[in-house]
């Protein structure tokens, strides 16, 4: 078989095919009689088993193979090849890394993908392949070895930092951060009213132990204080990622919460306990806990003290709130209207997704709840029946 005639069974009415190395199984009979539940195995329909297996070591028995090896079918056809890799010449996405089947993709050039709703609440952490990514422009291809990181403020003040001296000069610091874009669950808006941008799912949102130096150690080291003259002044951060006339991603910050000790804003270089996925910032980003993850800047290369928001786009032109129901698009005044920092409480039902048949008697019922700004969450309320009844949970 082709992996185009593989891919067109993907669902149980067109039978359920995946594949395992070369070969091709027909696991429809199997799809109800899986472990995890049938959900979890239809998201390699069509597909590799390999990228799901990677993410449970269950998996990785000698049982498991012989149980799959009674739906074998065939083979795939020796004149198989993987597609061919785009002209790097034309493509500025060319270079963009691989990237995790199970992912929902929203776009592909640039790259934005949330995982499928039935995986995210399996583990409190996210694992690394299925973090939501929300890229702007083409991921950057950055060598480890040359790469400086700039930190800069008024009076000529600077600070140049290789990779080896981030890591040496200042104290590791690890702290689990939820990082949610400002269009999650845009999808389920669209359907109250259309509303522009990327149809987000619930998925936009992932937490990870991300480890790195606190922006506030790198400014103290670079002599920017905890200065009350500079209460209304910025960090700005410029990423490496550019566009073809050579425009950087950019976002900033206040300044208080950037040198502010509970605020754990970090100069990541780990996540999960390795280094950056490509696709999340490698080597360097930063990570603004509790701030919408726009301000998060990846592949980072310049932290600027100043007086002025980030002259970028994304901090001028987009990424802020209207003050009214009747601002939209195409009325909003970007100029009088704030920058998005914090966000506002945000909860989920993960599984079962809506339109789901469930059988009938006791239910589990996963989900998130998340708040912005380091507040916790201390209550989660769940409508039944369209909202004519509730139940109420204490955290």
């Amino acid at each position: 078989y082709t992996r185009e005639e593989v891919g067109r069974h993907r669902s149980p009415r067109e039978r359920v095919w995946v594949t395992h190395g070369t070969d091709v199984f027909d696991v429809t009979d199997f799809v109800e009689l899986h472990p995890g539940g049938a959900e979890k195995l239809l998201l390699a329909a069509g597909g590799a088993l390999e990228p799901f297996w990677a993410l449970y070591a269950v998996h990785n028995q000698p049982h498991v193979l012989e149980l799959l090896r009674e739906y074998k079918i065939g083979e795939l056809s020796p004149e198989e090849a993987p597609p061919p890799a785009p002209d790097a010449a034309r493509d500025p996405f060319a270079g963009d890394p691989p990237r995790h089947p199970a992912l929902r993709v929203n776009s592909r050039k640039p790259f934005n993908a949330e995982p499928p709703a039935e995986l995210l609440a399996e583990s409190f952490l996210t694992p690394n392949g299925l973090f939501f990514t929300r890229n702007h422009l083409p991921v950057p291809d950055v060598d480890p070895g040359s790469y400086r990181l700039r930190v800069e403020g008024p009076g000529g003040r600077e600070l140049s930092l290789s990779l080896s001296e981030l890591r040496s000069r200042f104290p590791k610091h690890e702290v689990t951060a939820t990082l949610q874009c400002a269009g999650n669950r845009r999808a389920e808006m669209s359907r109250v009213r259309p509303v522009k941008g990327l149809a987000w799912d619930i998925g936009a949102i992932s937490t990870a132990r991300w480890g790195g130096a606190r922006l506030r150690d790198v400014l103290l080291h670079a002599g920017f204080g905890e200065d009350e003259r500079r209460a209304e002044w910025h960090v700005c951060f410029e990423g490496l990622d550019a566009d073809v006339g050579g425009v950087s991603y950019g976002a900033s910050i206040p300044y208080g919460r950037a040198v502010s000790p509970a605020a754990d804003v970090l100069l990541a270089y780990e996540m999960n306990g390795e280094e950056l996925p490509r696709d999340h910032g490698f080597p360097v980003r930063v990570v603004v806990p509790g701030v919408v993850g726009a301000r998060s800047v990846k592949w980072l290369r310049r932290v600027a003290v100043s007086p002025a928001e980030s002259p970028s786009h994304w901090q001028q032109n987009d990424y802020k709130g209207g003050c009214r129901p009747s601002v939209d698009w195409d009325t909003v005044d970007y100029s009088t209207s704030p920058a998005i920092q914090e966000l506002p409480v945000q909860s989920a039902i993960t599984q079962p997704r809506p339109g789901a048949a469930v059988p009938a008697g006791e239910l589990t019922v996963k989900g998130y709840a998340w708040s912005g700004g380091g507040r916790e969450v201390v209550r989660v309320d769940v409508s039944l029946d369209g909202g004519r009844s509730w139940r109420a949970a204490r955290l």
